[in-house]
């Protein structure tokens, strides 16, 4: 048996009405009711209003797009107007203030959402823009998008649309504002104190990386963090109930947040609940269920996975009728609207000055913590160059590069003083621990000033939470597990790569089969290779100690996007006979000669990481080879023709590439390639890197054989 949209559509209302009207459906943290005033009359009347043209927007947007996303627009504009209209404070000619509140779409699907209310706050985001969504080079591509060289989208806060990120990455805003209140607040000022918010849907909380963030946010206790919970009921291909039967409620009180269950159109109720959401500091994050029809106001459609997409093009007409927007008139505001959210920027212009009063204050009385701070604002950090010589030689003999990470970081923690670093577990292995750094968070011997952060064993989260750290914009982040688990946050990488967050860095250990005895499933032989295919994100796989210390500082120095360390668990020798400063700039250009032919040349061996040191040991007897380190090939490509053709002479053609990982990408250098095109085995690590051929005897032989 089969109902019409509509018959679905009312029995949905219905139920939702009989539901709010029970016990069990009353906030789970009580919202006291207020007798309304006749200015908060005329408010909400303003807010209505604003509700319906942002829902105009949305249809007239994305019907002229033939292509988006209506549900969540029409479906949660009453929760946008509170937000925008009255509980966020924000500053449209300074959208990037340091003390904003910030508000992320996790639910990117829904970007006409933002952008609507975007052009109605008064951000630059002209009209012409909406009317251009999801067109090329447009100010309002399909999902949302960080500023980048590609967009620059004044109010969005961070890249979304693969569900579940948004909603994790506000966990690491929150933890980056935490994180600042405590650094630069004191008890004379207060310049941090701003909330988070965030919007997003079942398919966000169905994605398991928001449950591994939520635990942290609660264990944290991020009071200051505010999700909405646009609850309609609806998954794309099916009513939400074939695949959920979870109390989700009871699931974020079970973590420790506090949560509330509203009517998500009733905007009288939704502002009192936002209002004592933010009013609550107890220490736990708030989680607020806004029960809303999917595609509200469009009457085909609403209430049913129909209203997701843009199945409701063909309704726009008759459902802007319906709603009481002007027949025929296109991207409509009201002068009204306008005017209202004019008085909206006044009000909150009043607050920014007075901020800018206390930052003044502030800034005077605290001199050094206010360079401090605008360094962190604008990243501002010394260049390559010159940490090149202000770090000393590490004078390490034989040891594991993460074991030379360890030293490195410690320099690089004094020299950029807003860099932070954490870890999923694995500080005592992944040795990326920042000395009398402290600890970041709630309880135990932390604080929120703490510079080390402990995810536990949630590596997506960790991800997710680096790169809210990094659209926060205050703080540099680096996070560490073995490389064999990156798999587990790849997501977020690719995400920080499109993005251009030049603010994370991932440390990667036990890079390869050497990792011995745990055996394949902790031996990532085609790890590497998997993350060097990911557009804009550098790999850098070192291969001493001096090496180390030069992907240190181009994780910290490189603008343009993230940084992947990659770093062993074994032992290495060191570059011979090569000066230290030497090492690092040449590392710096992702390859370079470690050991010049000296006669004429007739054959190039070419390695990273571990394998290196058995590159030297083998051209050690023969003088016509040249050994180049290759560390980081992204680095080597954005080199000089001339620089590359020095380091690699295309006359040339004799070559032999090794690295303990898949062989495919090293064909691009290198005619023959020794590598392990499958997987490993468990075995003590020299024996394992033995019978996979990475030893320098065998290098020397594969090289006489090419002969």
């Amino acid at each position: 048996m089969k109902f019409s949209s509509i018959a679905v559509a009312a029995i949905l209302f219905a139920a939702k009405a009989e539901a709010f009207a029970g016990p069990q459906m009353k906030p789970r943290f009580a919202v006291q009711a207020l007798k309304s005033t006749a200015v908060e009359v005329d408010k909400m009347a303003a807010l209505a209003t604003a509700a319906d043209e942002s829902r105009g927007l949305a249809m007239d947007s994305i019907a002229a797009a033939h292509s988006g996303h209506m549900g969540l627009p029409l479906g949660a504009a009453e929760i946008g107007a509170v937000l925008w209209g009255s509980q966020m404070t924000y500053n449209p000619a300074d959208p990037t203030w340091v003390n904003r509140d910030r508000f992320i779409l996790s639910a990117g699907h829904g970007s006409m959402f933002v952008y609507s209310w975007l052009n109605l706050a008064g951000y630059d985001l002209p009209m012409d823009e909406l009317k251009r969504f999801r067109q090329h080079h447009s100010m309002t591509p399909g999902h949302p998008e960080f500023p980048n060289s590609e967009h620059n989208t004044p109010g969005i806060e961070s890249t979304t649309g693969p569900l579940g990120q948004g909603v994790s990455n506000a966990v690491g805003f929150a933890a980056s504002a935490k994180m600042a209140e405590a650094v630069y607040n004191t008890k004379d000022h207060k310049i941090f104190d701003h909330h988070i918010f965030t919007l997003a849907g079942d398919g966000c909380f169905q994605e398991g990386v928001s449950a591994e963030a939520a635990a942290f946010a609660a264990h944290e206790k991020l009071d200051n963090l505010i999700v909405m919970y646009d609850a309609n009921e609806v998954t794309l291909d099916k009513m939400a109930e074939y695949t959920q039967s979870e109390d989700i409620l009871k699931r974020y009180e079970a973590y420790g947040w506090e949560t509330y269950d509203i009517d998500g159109h009733d905007l009288e109720l939704v502002e009192k609940t936002i209002a004592a959401a933010k009013a609550s500091d107890n220490g736990k994050p708030k989680f607020i269920k806004c029960n809303t029809i999917i595609g509200k106001g469009m009457e085909e459609t609403e209430g049913t996975n129909a209203a997701h997409g843009e199945a409701g093009v063909p309704y726009v007409d008759n459902a802007k009728k319906n709603i009481g927007l002007p027949e025929g008139e296109k991207w409509y505001v009201s002068q009204g609207t306008r005017d209202f959210f004019k008085q909206v920027q006044e009000t909150n212009k009043a607050k920014y000055d007075e901020w800018q009063k206390t930052y003044g204050a502030w800034k005077e009385a605290n001199p050094a913590l206010a360079k401090q701070l605008e360094d962190a604002v604008a990243d501002n950090v010394m260049p390559a160059e010159e940490m090149i010589e202000k770090i000393p030689a590490l004078e390490s003999g034989a040891e594991a590069t993460r074991v030379s990470q360890n030293k490195a970081i410690q320099h690089i923690a004094k020299l950029v003083p807003h860099y932070v670093s954490g870890s999923a577990d694995l500080h005592g292995s992944c040795r990326n621990y920042i000395n009398d750094g402290g600890n970041f968070g709630a309880g135990f011997d932390k604080s929120y000033a703490g510079r080390n952060l402990y995810f536990g064993i949630r590596e997506h989260a960790m991800g997710s939470i680096m790169n809210g750290f990094a659209y926060h914009g205050l703080f540099k982040i680096s996070g560490s597990t073995f490389l064999v688990f990156v798999d587990y946050m790849r997501a977020t990488l690719r995400v920080a790569s499109l993005a251009e967050l030049n603010r994370v860095s991932y440390i990667l250990t036990h890079d390869s089969i050497g990792v011995g005895e745990d055996g394949p499933t902790h031996q990532p032989v085609e790890t590497v290779s998997g993350l060097r295919v990911i557009p804009n994100l550098d790999v850098f796989r070192p291969g001493d100690a001096e090496e180390t210390v030069a992907s240190m500082i181009h994780s910290v120095t490189r603008k343009e996007g993230p940084v992947a360390l990659i770093y062993s668990r074994q032992n290495v020798n060191q570059i011979p006979n090569m000066d230290y400063k030497e090492i690092r700039k040449g590392a710096l250009k992702g390859a370079y000669v470690v050991k010049k032919e000296e006669g004429d040349l007739d054959i190039i061996i070419i390695a990273s990481g571990s394998e290196l040191q058995h590159a030297t040991a083998a051209a050690k007897d023969m003088p016509n080879a040249r050994v180049v380190s290759m560390p980081c090939m992204e680095l080597f490509e954005r080199q000089s023709d001339d620089y590359k053709e020095s380091v690699l002479p295309s006359t040339c053609t004799k070559r032999i590439a090794m690295e303990a990982g898949v062989t495919g990408l090293w064909y691009k250098y290198a005619s023959k390639v020794i590598g392990t095109d499958k997987f490993g085995m468990s075995a003590p690590g020299d024996i394992v890197m033995k019978e996979f051929g990475m030893t320098a005897d065998n290098l020397a032989a594969e090289i006489a054989a090419m002969n």
